[in-house]
């Protein structure tokens, strides 16, 4: 295929990850050293700023800050949670994205995201080919829910997993300390997907974990729930919980009380405040001590717990991205294939149609759950394990991490 020469945009989009920037580093670096591409610009707060022509010429920043980007975590360049319309419907923000693109002689976009930001991605492919514009998309995956289609797992994912492991191995220290008796109740994040919650099995398997983990994939019943905790509270006078904050109940209505306080951009329930009534069920049924906890944003920003093994994989899916791209691809995905034979765990970049990827949720599978609904089989851990390996060698300025200083100075046409 004939070279095609341009400048690129980069955007980031939905909820950051610990390792977000590595992929931005991957993509931006590779570009930047690509003969092909005129000009690295990078999006403010995603397509929002593409959609306001708030772009950045990434060439200005030092090649130092940009190094930093692998180990800075959240969104260096902003993020959004903004839906575009179907382009039959209104294809308003289409035709602006479309005269962005000539102004700045756009030819390559990667967007850096979970399922709706796929979903964005992929509406932007199909539109620019719809009119005939000549450009190539790429989507960058990125989410801790570990819930995209088509791919072994996603940038974020491993990090957040191994954050999640390592607080409940310390949680569960620190609920044995005293001669009374406690419950504890830790609520993490995932809506419909539980992968998060399942890492919690990791520290499980090492011995100082969950008694008990629910996951959204299966429906919840509180009076089940409180009899296997009151059970194994009298057995060890303790008991130790992780909840996913997206567990429901037969009827599909979510037991956290928060679930219709407030939406996102793409109409998803935004939930909170799970473990305070799970803690307080189980205090007026047992009468007895219940912590409830819940991780919140630090589970998606805890970069001093990062996964060498995830940054490096995130780096390297935005470098794929642009070689893909440069090499002809357009319209897809760049995906992880991966193998754990006898141990050895080997991940491969490759590519999945955008339209495949999209508005597809992955689930953990139901045989990976245990017979009770309350736990993960080995299956999951062989899985996970391999994916929180290695510890980065972060850089320090008076102990504290040194994050990545981006100038951000505004592109104008040229």
């Amino acid at each position: 295929m004939s070279e095609l020469k341009g400048a690129c945009i980069f955007g980031q989009s939905g909820g950051p990850t610990a390792v977000i920037n590595a992929s931005a580093l991957g993509v931006i670096r590779t570009a930047l050293d690509a003969n092909c591409i005129t000009r690295v610009l990078g999006a403010a707060h995603g397509i929002r700023g593409v959609l306001d022509d708030v772009l950045y010429d990434m060439s200005k920043e030092d090649p130092e800050e940009l190094e930093l980007l692998q180990f800075t975590p959240s969104s260096a360049l902003g993020s959004c949670r903004y839906k575009l319309a179907d382009p039959d419907v209104d294809d308003t923000d289409y035709r602006r994205i479309l005269e962005i693109f000539k102004k700045y002689d756009v030819r390559y976009f990667f967007y850096n995201g979970g399922n709706d930001s796929m979903d964005t991605c992929n509406k932007i492919s199909k539109y620019m080919l719809k009119v005939g514009y000549e450009g190539r998309t790429m989507g960058v995956p990125k989410t801790i829910d570990n819930d995209l289609n088509g791919t072994d797992h996603c940038p974020g994912y491993a990090s957040a997993a191994k954050y999640i492991a390592t607080s409940c191995m310390e949680v569960y220290r620190d609920a044995q300390v005293y001669d009374t008796g406690m419950v504890t109740i830790i609520e993490i994040m995932g809506r419909n997907a539980g992968w998060l919650t399942a890492a919690a099995a990791l520290a499980t398997a090492k011995g100082a974990g969950p008694d008990l983990i629910y996951l959204p994939e299966l429906t919840f019943d509180m009076d089940d729930f409180l009899r296997k905790v009151e059970r194994i509270y009298r057995e060890k006078k303790s008991c130790f919980v992780a909840v996913s904050e997206g567990i429901h109940y037969a009827d599909g209505t979510f037991v956290s009380e928060a679930k219709t306080s407030a939406t996102d951009g793409f109409g998803h329930s935004q939930l909170g405040g799970l473990a305070a009534i799970l803690a307080n069920a189980v205090q007026q049924r047992l009468q007895v001590k219940v912590r409830g906890i819940e991780l919140s944003l630090l589970q998606r920003c805890a970069s001093h717990c990062a996964s060498l093994t995830d940054i490096n994989e995130a780096r390297l899916a935005g470098k794929t991205a642009v070689e893909a791209a440069i090499s002809g691809e357009t319209d897809k995905m760049v995906a992880f294939q991966c193998s754990r034979a006898n141990g050895s765990y080997r991940c491969n970049m490759v590519l999945q149609p955008l339209a495949v990827v999209a508005n597809v949720e992955q689930k953990i599978p139901h045989d990976g759950i245990n017979e009770t609904g309350d736990g993960l089989k080995q299956a999951f851990i062989d899985y996970a394990l391999p994916l929180i390996q290695g510890e980065p060698d972060t850089a320090r300025e008076d102990a504290l991490p040194r994050f990545a200083r981006l100038k951000k100075v505004r592109a104008s046409a040229e």
